[in-house]
């Protein structure tokens, strides 16, 4: 079923008031009837037509508002759009060069110096592979925001076990952790069971997992925790790192937006992981928003629908 736009469910709403209020103040006479009877005087159909035709006139006019607001809405929207089309089109622009750059220039030295050092040629073929690795995770996940974007349809819902997933996730990256000095304690419930496209569930906590194992610092403790409410599980994400500035909590979300660039990229970032998570719980029917840990430390609470 077509969702009404704003404008006619403005319209809709006034009219049935008016229709509904019109309706009493004639079949009621002013409600001086205690009971529905019928017309017995002239007046009361004079004054039933009167009503009739203030209220097409009226409908004509919220019509034609309702139209306006509609094209008006439609046009600021388009504007937003194609204003963040040329935002992410200039950022995707700007992420691609860094790794083609340096995928040409390793490449084109090693073509030029056939007699180079093998030692040093191993480390510009290894670096020129981290480059390519990073390109590939970029267009990774620009996919996946494009698929959640514009095909959000084609996601498929199935019961899936978070905690276990949470759990083998965990031994995953538990070597990574453990190579920035970073402990991950797991205090989910056993059998979260929600329904979802497990592929994309999986996104939401690797990449709230990564962040703080990138980010947080070293020594410092992330916690995954979870209760159950009347429709949703909600879900933390916690450490007690460093933190970041309250100034940038509004905007962690936005795609390619960075706290510290030059990190960021150094860790292999793509700067969209945090995008990727939020869209991906809004799909699941929830909400994320990150939040200050006192005395320090970041944490990101989140819902989803079971």
């Amino acid at each position: 079923m077509k969702r009404l736009s704003e404008g006619r469910k403005m319209f809709a709403s006034v009219m049935t008031i008016f229709i509904a209020f019109a309706a009493v103040f004639i079949l009621f006479d002013d409600f001086d009837r205690a009971h529905f009877a019928p017309f017995s005087e002239s007046g009361d159909w004079h004054l039933l037509i009167f009503s009739l035709v203030v209220m097409i006139g009226l409908g004509i006019v919220l019509y034609r508002y309702a139209h306006r607001m509609d094209e008006r809405i439609s046009r600021e929207q388009a504007e937003k759009e194609t204003q963040m089309r040329r935002e992410l089109t200039q950022n995707i622009s700007h992420e691609l060069k860094t790794p083609v750059a340096s995928i040409q220039g390793y490449c084109e030295t090693l073509l030029e110096h056939p007699d180079i050092d093998p030692e040093q040629s191993r480390q510009f073929i290894s670096r020129t592979h981290q480059q390519a690795m990073r390109l590939s995770s970029l267009l990774q996940d620009l996919s996946m925001l494009n698929r959640m974007d514009y095909a959000a349809h084609m996601f498929t819902r199935e019961r899936v076990n978070v905690s276990k997933m949470v759990a083998e996730m965990i031994r995953e990256i538990q070597h990574l952790a453990s190579g920035r000095n970073v402990t991950l304690s797991n205090c989910l419930p056993e059998n979260i069971i929600l329904h979802g496209d497990e592929g994309l569930l999986y996104s939401i906590f690797r990449n709230l997992m990564d962040n703080a194992i990138n980010y947080a610092g070293e020594g410092t403790i992330v916690e995954i925790s979870a209760d159950e409410e009347s429709k949703v599980w909600r879900f933390t994400v916690s450490d007690n790192g460093q933190g970041i500035a309250s100034e940038h909590l509004p905007r962690i979300f936005e795609r390619f937006y960075r706290i510290d660039k030059g990190r960021s990229r150094s860790l292999g970032g793509t700067g969209l992981g945090l995008s990727i998570v939020k869209n991906a719980v809004q799909l699941h029917g929830g909400t994320i928003i990150a939040s200050a840990t006192v005395p320090h430390g970041l944490t990101f609470t989140f819902t989803l629908l079971k």
